[in-house]
């Protein structure tokens, strides 16, 4: 990315449009902001995920704007450049998603780049965020946490993915679709174990709904009352004992020798690598030096 200074209400930008990115309800419309309806009210342009979708709400809230623009995963790469077109043209360019803010799981960051690269203006209007809402009311701890969204379908690239994020204390916020979510817990059973997770469904709507338990538990439930509804995943990150096993447990395949070395290579000494080794695995420095000069004899 190159370096750039952006001055959101400057004037100066007035030789361009701007792209504001909106915030639209996840679920129950009274969420949608004043700051919301003025600037769609107030855009030349709207990009929408799915425009039949977006229509409802600009009917609901009595917008109407020059122009609806369909941009979606599938589409952006010829669509991304034409908006774009616009924007410099002076048109103000507002981009929604179906629901809460744009750019978090669907193809907005890609129109975000492009706008940046041409010295465009990127403004927000927040609002809902149903990860970070699933969150707060998970009461899984919340100083530290990291959201991946979709997982992959296939089941070896989603352990790929799982693996990569679950060794960490921070909770873990996911979406997943209703035919998907047993699945998805089953592949994170046989990785993280029995550990705690929230289901999320239906936020800010009249059956909205929190299953709280163990993951094998949240599993017994789904058997018994079938999935309905797009679920945020919220999992409880690896407990600061997992975490420093975890640690500990890099050099179990290693051979003693190997085990030394690997401390070597990282410039120590050859005394302080035995040192260091026999810290690991609890065991006196002298046992290390034995063990060494008798595999050295055989």
């Amino acid at each position: 990315m190159k370096f750039q200074v952006q001055k959101s209400f400057d004037d100066k930008n007035a030789q361009t449009g701007t792209l504001y990115l909106v915030a639209t309800p996840i679920g129950n419309l009274n969420d949608m902001t004043y700051r919301a309806v003025q600037t769609l009210k107030e855009c030349d342009i709207i990009a929408a995920e799915d425009t039949r979708q977006t229509r409802k709400l600009l009917s609901h809230f009595e917008i109407s704007p020059e122009l609806l623009f369909s941009y979606h995963e599938h589409n952006k790469a010829a669509s991304g450049p034409e908006l774009i077109r616009y924007i410099i043209e002076g048109k103000n360019l507002a981009l929604v998603s179906d629901a809460g803010m744009p750019a978090i799981s669907d193809p907005g960051s890609d129109l975000v780049a492009l706008a940046i690269e041409a010295d465009i203006p990127v403004v927000t209007v927040p609002g809902a965020n149903a990860a970070l809402s699933a969150l707060i009311a998970s009461g899984l701890p919340t100083e530290r946490f990291t959201f991946i969204g979709f997982l992959p379908r296939e089941k070896k690239d989603m352990q790929k993915v799982l693996e990569a994020v679950g060794y960490s204390q921070g909770t873990l916020l996911f979406y997943e679709s209703p035919h998907r979510v047993q699945k998805t817990l089953t592949v994170m059973l046989e990785i993280y174990g029995n550990r705690n997770v929230v289901l999320a469904r239906e936020l800010t709507k009249r059956h909205e709904e929190y299953v709280r338990g163990s993951i094998q538990e949240c599993m017994d439930w789904l058997e018994e009352h079938p999935p309905l509804g797009e679920y945020c995943v919220i999992v409880d990150g690896m407990s600061k004992e997992e975490e420093e096993t975890m640690q500990n447990e890099w050099w179990q395949n290693l051979k003693l020798g190997e085990h030394v070395a690997h401390y070597e290579n990282e410039g120590l000494s050859r005394k302080d690598a035995m040192k260091k080794t026999a810290s690991d695995r609890g065991l006196a420095k002298r046992d290390i030096y034995n063990a060494l000069l008798k595999d050295e004899d055989e």
